[in-house]
C-alpha cells in the first residue's frame, strides 16, 4: 500500500510538471492567481464535509492536493524550495510537537497534548503570544472559537463547563439593558458578547458552532424552498404570500422531516 501511495504521488508531480511546460493556463498562474481559488477550494472541501459526502470529500482532497502541488513547484522554480522541503518540514514540526510520541514526555489525554503543543509553539517563537497564531483574516465564528480553544490550551477555561450557561444569561441580560437604551453601538458590542459566549458553550460541549450554524442554514434554505414550491404549485408569488400561509408551510415540511426521522429511526 506505501508503494502505491508513492506512485500516486509521483504521478501527480509529473503530471503538474508536465501542465507546467505545455499547458497555456498552467504556466500563468503564480501564488496570487492561486491564492482565490485555494481558498475557493477550501469552503469546497469544508461543504463536502458537512455533507459527509466521501465521493466530494475525496475530489475536494486532489483539488486541495493539486494546489499545494502547485505552490511548491512555483517555489522550486524560483530555487526557494521544493515539495520535498515541504514534507520534511511537516516531519520536523510533527516529530517535534509530539514529544508523547517520539520522545519522553508524557501525554496521556488529548488536554496534555494541546497544552504541551502551545507550550512548544511559544519556545520556538513562531508566536510570540497565544493568541498570535489565530490568523486575522479567519471568518469571524471560526476565529472565536479558535481564540478560544487557544485559551483553553494553556488552562485558561471554565473548571465546569455548566457555569458557562452563566455567562450566556448574563450577556443576554446585558444586551437586553443596551437594546432599552437604544445605543447601537453598545446593542453590537453586547450581541458580540452573547455570540462569543455561546461559542463558548458550543466549544465546552464539543460542538464546532461554524458545523452547527451551516447545518441549520442548510435546514432554513430546504424548508424555505419547500414554502416557496409550494406556494409556486399553487399558483402564488412567495412575495404575494401571507405570513400565515407562509408558517403553516413552514410547519408543515417540519412534520414532514419529523416523520422521516422516525421511518429511518424504525
Amino acid at each position: 500500500m506505501q508503494e502505491e501511495k508513492l506512485k500516486a504521488f509521483e504521478r501527480a508531480l509529473d503530471i503538474l510538471d508536465r501542465l507546467r511546460i505545455e499547458c497555456p493556463w498552467d504556466k500563468k498562474q503564480t501564488n496570487d492567481t492561486l491564492r482565490i481559488l485555494t481558498i475557493e477550494e477550501t469552503f469546497e472541501l469544508a461543504d463536502a464535509i458537512i455533507k459527509n459526502d466521501s465521493k466530494e470529500i475525496k475530489v475536494e482532497l486532489g483539488d486541495i492536493l493539486l494546489h499545494i502541488l502547485f505552490y511548491a513547484k512555483i517555489a522550486e522554480e524560483k530555487n526557494q524550495f521544493n515539495i520535498a522541503d515541504v514534507c520534511n518540514t511537516l516531519c520536523d514540526k510533527l516529530i517535534y510537537r509530539h514529544p508523547h510520541v517520539f520522545g519522553s514526555v508524557q501525554a496521556d489525554n488529548d488536554q496534555q497534548v494541546i497544552r504541551n503543543w502551545e507550550i512548544l509553539k511559544l519556545r520556538e517563537g513562531k508566536n510570540k503570544t497565544v493568541l498570535c497564531g489565530v490568523p486575522s483574516a479567519l471568518p469571524s465564528i471560526i476565529k472565536a472559537h479558535r481564540i478560544q480553544d487557544k485559551a483553553r490550551g494553556v488552562g485558561f477555561d471554565w473548571a465546569n463547563k455548566e457555569d458557562v450557561w452563566n455567562k450566556v444569561r448574563e450577556e443576554i441580560s446585558e444586551l437586553a439593558v443596551e437594546i432599552d437604551n437604544k445605543d447601537q453601538d453598545k446593542i453590537e458590542e453586547e450581541f458580540g458578547d452573547v455570540l462569543f459566549s455561546v461559542i463558548n458553550a458550543a466549544r465546552l460541549y464539543k460542538i464546532n458552532p461554524d458545523n452547527a450554524l451551516e447545518r441549520t442554514n442548510q435546514k432554513f434554505i430546504r424548508r424555505f424552498n419547500y414554502i416557496e414550491s409550494e406556494l409556486n404549485k399553487k399558483g402564488i408569488k412567495i412575495n404575494d404570500a401571507s405570513l400565515e400561509e407562509m408558517d403553516k408551510l413552514w410547519n408543515e415540511t417540519k412534520a414532514n422531516e419529523k416523520k422521516e426521522d422516525q421511518q429511518i429511526n424504525c
